[in-house]
């Protein structure tokens, strides 16, 4: 069963009522209450307890494990989705029987996990697989400092390669064939040799 809405962006309160909109809609459809557990953008902060390093910036400092389990009224399992995509591979997908596995997700923003003998590495701070906040390697003089970042700093690698950033790139060379590059996305037309998309995936 698939479910898929728009994300409130900007609007912490519309998101919390977004998901449990989702997950009271199928307990009506299946007739029973269900355990909930959600993979988001970021990370929960093991020592406050608050949502941090999110590319969704209006969950950043939020008690959103504890808004949502007082929402459902019962406990709510979050874990990093790059950690869940990690985690998923290694069990039962391409890297099952691995040791050790990088999982990369290039979305909305630029994420990553760790997986070891099949669990999750997280590290002191619940981020050790998150890549995207690294400085671009090996700028050329026209990429410094690079653009602003959410996290404060400038010429992280989420700056420069997540989808809405390579779609912008395109755009900006005026290659009518990408600028309406929507569905399929950017990797499927690059693969099709579309000029400027196969520039951007490649080159950026």
């Amino acid at each position: 069963m698939r479910r898929r809405i728009a994300t409130p962006k900007g609007n912490y309160r519309a998101t919390i009522e977004a998901i449990t909109a989702l997950v009271s809609a199928i307990e009506l459809q299946i007739g029973e209450i269900v355990p909930v557990g959600i993979g988001i953008p970021g990370t929960i902060s093991p020592i406050r307890g608050l949502v941090k390093n999110a590319n969704s910036t209006w969950l950043i400092g939020r008690p959103l494990q504890q808004d949502l389990e007082t929402a459902f009224g019962w406990p709510t399992r979050l874990a990093n989705d790059a950690n869940c995509f990690a985690l998923s591979e290694a069990t039962d997908g391409a890297a099952v029987g691995m040791q050790t596995i990088f999982g990369v997700i290039l979305g909305t923003g630029i994420g990553g996990g760790i997986a070891q003998g099949g669990r999750i590495l997280l590290g002191a701070n619940a981020i050790a697989g998150e890549w995207g906040h690294n400085p671009l390697p090996w700028p050329t003089p026209g990429e410094i400092p690079g653009p602003a970042c959410y996290c404060g700093r400038s010429g992280c690698i989420e700056t420069f390669s997540p989808g809405p950033r390579l779609r912008q790139i395109i755009v900006v060379t005026g290659d009518e064939a990408c600028v309406q590059l929507r569905s399929p996305p950017l990797p499927r037309a690059a693969m099709r040799n579309v000029p400027r998309a196969s520039d951007a995936i490649w080159t950026v």
